[in-house]
């Protein structure tokens, strides 16, 4: 594996940061207590060509190699605090996006992939219940054939982006006793009849991005809107979730980066007790800590990129990179938190909202404990 960047991949990263630095603006801090989605810099970031850095060009996107698409990611987390809208830009590229490239007819893909590329879509996807969360296979929502129409009836919970999006892939079951053979895949647009968006969740973090509950009350889908075909359903979901479990904390890398630049110049600027804190022992060492994390987490990324740019199974190597970022990313909030001392604590820094939006990432695109379940698995546990 060769982890130098390419000339044209560096001047994408020096891009990137100072699009953000020229371009967006806007006070997080108070978008987060708002917990408001930040419509403007979801429309700049897809002009810039964030949302289409996967879309194939005949498409209206970049079609980036994965290498590529992660280095640009992670530079993305460097430049931009607003971990709530690049998570839901997340959830847009590997929960819509990459299923309609990947299972999509000709039409689906012509008809929803220029407008998600340009940001004028905003996609996510639904399989999540109230009572079907990480056991999927267990779903409730009931999918039947009418003429050449499919009639849904269910709810979903945890719904990224369901409050703001315009085209939702759901999952539900043709056939409760086919088990996960009978689940398949719908793309709803949210005008259709019967999709009912009910409530918007307030979260701990990730407060930009939105989260809801939907409602199927007998909501009409035409056949024409099935993502791949009948039952095809879990190979969907599996597909989609390999992907996004090794690479929705590339952006994380990023952030970890940011974080541990920030503490290195506040430990050198820091004066107790006549000296910079950085010469104490103890800082220096969480330092050292949240350095180690971020290489090793690097080098977990890049390994994933480099297996699926290969065109190889990944799913363990998913599973160890969704598991070890998701808590190198709060050790490092941590270890932050605990250097700017009192300082830390105060909404005005910043870093407090940083371990808010990283405790989420134990939870979403299967919790740390499915992560586990999954490694010893493939070590024959």
């Amino acid at each position: 594996m060769d982890f130098s960047w390419s000339q044209e991949q560096i001047n994408r990263r020096e891009q990137i940061l100072k699009f953000a630095q020229q371009e967006i603006s806007e006070d997080i801090i108070k978008l987060d207590q708002q917990e408001q989605f930040n419509q403007e810099d979801w429309h700049k970031w897809a002009n810039f060509g964030i949302q289409s850095l996967i879309i194939p060009q005949n498409y209206g996107g970049q079609e980036m190699d994965i290498l590529s698409t992660i280095y640009a990611l992670e530079s993305l987390g460097y430049a931009y605090k607003d971990n709530g809208l690049i998570f839901a830009m997340n959830a847009h590229i590997w929960a819509c996006e990459l299923p309609i490239i990947t299972f999509g007819t000709e039409k689906q893909k012509q008809q929803y992939l220029p407008l998600l590329a340009q940001g004028k879509l905003i996609g996510g996807h639904a399989v999540s219940e109230p009572e079907a969360g990480s056991d999927v296979y267990s779903m409730k929502t009931i999918a039947q054939k009418k003429g050449d129409k499919y009639i849904l009836n269910g709810s979903k919970m945890f719904v990224t982006n369901a409050p703001v999006a315009d085209l939702i892939l759901v999952f539900a079951n043709l056939d409760s006793e086919r088990n996960k053979k009978g689940i398949t895949g719908f793309l709803i647009e949210k005008n259709s009849p019967g999709f009912l968006m009910k409530n918007k969740l307030s979260k701990m973090g990730l407060r930009t991005a939105q989260m809801g509950e939907i409602i199927l009350d007998n909501c009409q889908v035409s056949e024409d809107n099935i993502l791949g075909k009948e039952g095809l359903g879990m190979a969907i979901f599996n597909h989609a979730m390999e992907w996004e479990r090794g690479f929705i904390l590339a952006s994380a890398v990023g952030t970890m980066e940011r974080i541990l630049n920030r503490c290195i110049k506040y430990a050198r600027q820091r004066q107790q007790f006549g000296q910079p804190i950085g010469k104490f022992q103890l800082i220096g060492n969480k330092i050292v800590q949240m350095k180690l994390r971020l290489e090793t987490g690097r080098n977990l990324l890049y390994k994933m990129g480099w297996l699926k740019q290969m065109e190889k199974p990944a799913l363990l190597e998913a599973a160890m990179t969704k598991l070890y970022l998701s808590q190198a990313w709060i050790d490092s909030c941590l270890d932050a938190i605990s250097i700017h001392g009192g300082y830390g604590y105060l909404t005005e820094f910043e870093l407090e909202r940083e371990l808010r939006d990283a405790l989420g990432s134990q939870a979403y695109s299967g919790t740390s404990e499915i992560q586990s379940l999954i490694i010893a698995k493939y070590l024959g546990l």
